[in-house]
């Protein structure tokens, strides 16, 4: 199943994306997010995407601070480029925010990783980078399996705007170094490339 998006009055605003949002019907296993003002509800991730989210997940733990967490279906919201979107992983210092029940601001993640899906590839690669920029997140990995060029994984920062600068570039099998306040390398041999 690829993704499906759900129509909407342009006119709505960014309250009544949210509460639409929150109040839909979800299939079951599905992630529900609001990209670029529609909403898009994506079937679970396959076994191999999960797999390289939890490698990735497993490295920085060992180097993050004892107040930071690494969240897995956190939603993040941008209001100003109506976005509710929900990365493969979400690192931010504890706690996110007490008193939301449903989503935070984006500008709380220190580093957002996404993990492209063969169907909704174009949303990782280009909707969801802009509004993590766009939020002022230092960094963002974007480790695409479906890249034309083959599988890479890519290291994005200093956000200027809806723009990010590729720091690092590394095909599978390739080391990826992330900075400080990371300071770790992330071994891309270990993803299932198909």
């Amino acid at each position: 199943m690829s993704a499906l998006t759900v129509g909407h009055d342009p006119e709505q605003s960014w309250d009544d994306l949210v509460r639409f949002w929150e109040e839909m019907e979800r299939p079951e296993g599905s992630k529900v997010e609001i990209i670029e003002g529609v909403v898009t509800v994506s079937p679970a991730p396959s076994c191999r995407h999960n797999d390289i989210a939890e490698r990735i997940q497993r490295r920085l733990y060992s180097v993050i601070p004892d107040d930071w967490g690494i969240f897995q279906t956190l939603a993040i919201a941008v209001p100003s480029r109506l976005g509710l979107l929900i990365p493969d992983l979400v690192v931010a210092p504890r706690p996110v925010n007490p008193e939301a029940e449903n989503y935070v601001p984006a500008g709380v993640a220190e580093l957002v990783v996404e993990v492209t899906s063969m169907k909704n590839a174009r949303h990782d690669r280009v909707a969801k980078p802009a509004a993590y920029a766009s939020a002022g997140i230092p960094l963002c990995i974007l480790v695409d399996r479906w890249s034309p060029e083959g599988p890479t994984a890519t290291l994005f920062g200093e956000p200027q705007g809806d723009v990010y600068r590729p720091l690092s570039v590394a095909k599978f099998g390739e080391p990826l170094a992330l900075p400080a306040p990371f300071d770790v390398t992330i071994d891309t041999a270990e993803f299932p490339a198909d």
